[in-house]
């Protein structure tokens, strides 16, 4: 008998706010660092960004010593190969993903998630139904936060609050966040967070440009990757590590 999957989805109704980018860190991480079984479902019909992704990083894999090297190594050591990446539609993402496990003779600890944010939709809804944990970032942008809260009720209200449904919680954690502006304004909307009883992470990630960088000709560090780790000297003060270690003791993995 195989052992109990998580699923887990960074997932929010706004763009922009990284949900796709924490998806490819948590799980590299995770599967690289840590040595779980990691698999990533992208439900992002019909441009599928993370696969997408994944084909850049194997191009510049195949054509740059440097980075075949690093796979070489990686692989040497670690004994695993890259983590699997499920396309699927969010009507047809739990269907495919219970297929996929049902099949595949490994043993996977976590399934992340890459869900569009429109909750009205069925086919979303039913994908949030069967998650074990969501966590939703959010910017301090009142607009995009207040949007962020009313999903992050609505997904509480629907699913979190009725037992038939496997969602343990939903947790949000601000991004992007300027050093300079974390004062008296995120005391503020952290009050109405706290009044809404979402639980807050403690850990904040910070608004710098690292999050974005792929694997390039430019420069051999990377930070986001579906074939390596984010870079150990990236990581210095991306507070990425913190937030990841933070959410795996939620999740008790």
């Amino acid at each position: 008998m195989k052992k109990e999957t998580l699923f887990i989805a960074f997932s929010t109704q706004k763009g922009g706010v990284g949900k796709t980018t924490f998806t490819v860190l948590a799980a590299s991480y995770l599967h690289y660092v840590k040595g779980y079984n990691v698999a990533v479902v992208d439900c992002d019909y019909p441009q599928h960004s993370i696969q997408q992704m994944r084909k850049r990083d194997g191009e510049m894999a195949d054509t740059d010593m440097e980075y075949r090297r690093m796979a070489y190594t990686q692989f040497k050591q670690m004994g695993k190969t890259v983590y699997p990446i499920i396309t699927a539609s969010p009507d047809n993402a739990i269907e495919k993903v219970n297929e996929f496990l049902e099949n595949d003779d490994r043993e996977f600890d976590v399934i992340f998630f890459d869900l569009p944010g429109t909750v009205n939709s069925q086919g979303v809804l039913n994908s949030l139904s069967n998650m074990d944990y969501i966590f939703t970032p959010i910017i301090s942008d009142l607009l995009v936060l207040q949007s962020s809260l009313s999903f992050v009720l609505s997904v509480h209200e629907l699913l979190v609050i009725d037992p038939k449904f496997r969602l343990k919680g939903v947790y949000v954690f601000w991004n992007m966040v300027d050093g300079r502006e974390k004062t008296d304004l995120y005391e503020i909307y952290e009050k109405s967070i706290n009044e809404f009883g979402f639980p807050l992470l403690k850990t904040f990630v910070p608004d710098t440009k690292r999050y974005k960088k792929e694997l390039s000709k430019e420069g051999k560090a990377v930070f986001r990757s579906t074939l390596f780790p984010a870079d150990k000297k990236l990581l210095r003060g991306s507070n990425l590590e913190e937030l990841l270690i933070e959410i795996a003791h939620i999740i008790n993995l």
